[in-house]
């Protein structure tokens, strides 16, 4: 049978848990990456919000007038 090469069984395509997860520093730096983007939408929807109302308030005022 195939006594004479190795078929690279073995670790070869196995990833170590390691390599799955970040160690805390790369998960802290991830989180805290994470958090900017969703203040940044947090504010974005805020701004939004916030000119729907204008233009809702204007059209009222000038449909009353």
């Amino acid at each position: 049978m195939c006594k004479g090469h190795s078929h690279g069984h073995g670790r070869r395509g196995h990833r170590s848990l390691r390599a799955r997860y970040p160690n805390r520093d790369e998960l802290l730096g991830k989180l805290e990456e994470h958090q900017k983007d969703l203040e940044q939408e947090v504010a974005d929807v805020a701004d939004l919000i916030r000119r729907l109302r204008d233009e809702s308030r204007e059209a009222a005022e000038t449909a009353g007038v």
